[in-house]
């Protein structure tokens, strides 16, 4: 990066990304929905350089199931020499700046660029702009974070209504930045609260809605997240469920309804047009994020699937269409105190390393994020595992039944225990640090973990 003065934003490769230089800054969405306190969401900007005085740090002692020499640490900790390194996000003196939006019971969610290594290739390119929609309300924020990068300001704010009327869509959830310099957001269902898996396009200079990007009548039954691979002309998206059915928690007739998802859809990248749409089944219902591998020519990666804790890996067939395969189960745990005698572990984020070394996901429910090694593609083999809260801790009023795991103990950071279960992930390019959340979608947490919502 360097040498190159005349490249645009990102890297020119994973691998080059991961000789970046250290974060020194995140940015946190942070959601007052299902709270009963009446104020706007806000962006928080945390502290995480480690030199910083408005840094605060924290070693914690827990036992790890698994011992090795990798190493996993978090913002909700993790580590796989068995030291947990925290940031303590629950003691809010290394957040540095907080951005309210202008509006109530938005849900932010998801957040994205303006413009990434994908547009590396051109200098006229700069990412100073992070994206943020909104679950409920439909809103699209554009934040700019360039001018001051510690204390941002909001710089564009896009109405529902463009959204309903210019698109026929609602919902927004996965942002990615293109090459052309637009910006795709992935969005649930349309106005009515059905579902419907479109795609919204936005000017990358102004912000403003240009229309879709599938095809009229094109759109799959149901949308969430999506990957695209350019030097293979596809793009794959996966689907969550109806906005109306899931706004207000999780109701497992809903499944039977036909309510939630199970499929792959594989798109043309070029032409915009539906390949094919792989069925999953029953272990592949509510099939959340995918991940292509990182390796441009690879033609093949995974999806986590929420409801029966599964991971598929999909790949090119050698004829030239799309085939997936279950890959890991993480079995649902017998329980009595809960809703339902089985718990599922309900993966709800996954994630690759840069070098497409390790996967790593979220088990929600359970409350551990697991890191797999994926050296063999189609057998990945288990090698951390830390528990992060969860439902199943030890002194609460759900017991575990027939399973050799112990229950994990509470996580306690600063005094204080962490409420719900580990959820968004996000590696450090060095693959060292690996940042931890815990709400997933605020009725959801209300639900299963009501004391987040307190």
């Amino acid at each position: 990066m360097a040498g190159c003065k005349a490249c645009g934003p990102g890297y020119s490769s994973p691998l080059d990304a991961m000789k970046g230089p250290r974060e020194e800054i995140v940015y946190l969405p942070c959601i007052y929905c299902n709270t009963g306190i009446l104020k706007p969401d806000y962006l928080a900007t945390v502290d995480v350089d480690p030199k910083s005085p408005s840094y605060c740090d924290q070693v914690i002692r827990c036992l790890c199931p698994l011992s090795g020499d990798q190493v996993i640490r978090c913002l909700c900790p993790l580590s796989g020499d068995q030291v947990i390194r925290c940031l303590c996000p629950l003691s809010g003196d290394q957040v540095i700046h907080r951005l309210p939006m202008p509006n109530l019971r938005d849900e932010l969610h998801h957040s994205g660029w303006n413009a990434c290594s994908s547009c590396f290739g051109d200098a006229s390119k700069k990412r100073n702009r992070l994206i943020l929609p909104s679950l409920i309300s439909s809103r699209i924020y554009v934040v700019d974070v360039g001018t001051n990068p510690r204390a941002p300001q909001m710089h564009k704010m896009v109405e529902p209504v463009d959204l309903f009327w210019k698109c026929g869509l609602a919902n927004p959830h996965t942002t990615h930045c293109l090459a052309n310099g637009q910006i795709m957001i992935s969005c649930l269902g349309e106005p009515g609260g059905n579902g419907k898996g479109g795609f919204v396009l936005l000017d990358g200079e102004t912000f403003e809605v240009v229309g879709n990007w599938e095809h009229p009548g094109e759109a799959a039954p149901f949308g969430y997240d999506f990957w695209y691979q350019p030097r293979h002309n596809v793009m794959i998206s996966t689907e969550w469920g109806a906005p109306k059915a899931l706004a207000n928690g999780f109701n497992p007739d809903h499944v039977k309804e036909g309510l939630y998802g199970s499929s792959l859809h594989i798109w043309d990248w070029t032409s915009h047009r539906k390949l094919q749409t792989l069925d999953l089944g029953e272990d592949g219902a509510i099939p959340l994020e995918v991940r292509f591998l990182h390796d441009r020519d690879a033609t093949e990666g995974y999806v986590g699937c929420a409801l029966k804790g599964s991971v598929f890996r999909f790949y090119k067939t050698p004829k030239g269409d799309w085939a997936a395969e279950k890959v890991i189960s993480v079995p649902s745990k017998k329980v009595e105190g809960w809703v339902l005698p089985e718990m599922p572990s309900l993966i709800t984020d996954i994630l690759i390393s840069l070098d497409d070394r390790y996967i790593y996901f979220s088990n929600w429910l359970h409350g551990d994020i697991r890191q797999y090694d994926i050296t063999d593609r189609r057998n990945p083999r288990l090698v951390g595992q830390v528990f992060l809260g969860g439902s199943i801790v030890s002194d609460g009023p759900i017991r575990v039944l027939e399973d050799p795991e112990p229950q994990p103990p509470p996580r306690f950071l600063q005094g204080r225990r962490v409420p719900g279960g580990p959820q968004m992930l996000q590696l450090s390019l060095d693959g060292r640090r690996l940042y931890v959340t815990t709400s997933l979608f605020s009725g959801w947490d209300k639900q299963f973990y009501p004391d987040m919502t307190q």
